[in-house]
Order: C-alpha cells, then sequence, then structure tokens
C-alpha cells in the first residue's frame, strides 16, 4: 500500500523554524514529484511549492525567501524547511506525491497533513 506522511509540525513563535518531512512508503519515491500545500479552515488549500523528480523547485511568492524544499531518495522523503516563521504561515501542511509519465497520472497520494502553528 502507497502512502506520503508528513511529520515535524507543532507551535514554533514568530521568526522561528521547523522542519516538516514527507516520506513514502510502498513506491519508488525518486519519481514521484511532491509539492506542499496548506490550508485554514475556512480557507482554499493553497500551494506552498514543490519539487520534481529531477530536483528542480518552486515556491509560491510569500515563502520564496524563507522556505526551502528538498527532498533525499534515499530516505524516500522531502523536505520543507520554513525560517522566519509568521502568524499567517500558520495552517495544517500537507504533502502530495505525483508520478506522470506522458501525460498520464500514474500515481497521485495526499498524506494526512501536520499542524504549523506559528505563535508567541
Amino acid at each position: 500500500q502507497v502512502k506520503f506522511v508528513e511529520s515535524g509540525g507543532g507551535l514554533v513563535q514568530p521568526g522561528g523554524s521547523l522542519r516538516l518531512s514527507c516520506t513514502a512508503f510502498g513506491t519508488i519515491f525518486n519519481q514521484y514529484d511532491v509539492d506542499w500545500y496548506r490550508q485554514v479552515p475556512g480557507k482554499e488549500r493553497e500551494l506552498v511549492g514543490g519539487i520534481t523528480d529531477s530536483g528542480t523547485t518552486n515556491y509560491r511568492d510569500s515563502v520564496k525567501d524563507r522556505f526551502t524544499i528538498s527532498r533525499d531518495n534515499v530516505k524516500n522523503t522531502a523536505y520543507l524547511q520554513m525560517d522566519n516563521l509568521k502568524p499567517e504561515d500558520t495552517a495544517l501542511y500537507t504533502c502530495n506525491g505525483k508520478l506522470e509519465r506522458y501525460g498520464h497520472t500514474l500515481g497521485n497520494f495526499w498524506g494526512p497533513g501536520t499542524q504549523v502553528t506559528v505563535s508567541s
């Protein structure tokens, strides 16, 4: 059974840092693109950024200079390093692993999410 599972969330003060992990089980992780999303109750889910299977990253403008996405294919894990956190970063963070080939989606898996709360 394939699954993606996040970890690393928690409570942090403004200006602090957290590193989230997204670990894949039951599949060949290095073939997947991984995206990080976040959602606040009552608002739409938004894309934070992602990393392709070849390691290319992209970020939304509001996090571009503060967040870093990386991956370790040996550990089957993608990371979201979040620095200089702000209260508006508070959300449920979810990872999505997607495998696409020749225009077809061969795998699309969501983790349950991990809560990040930025508050003093």
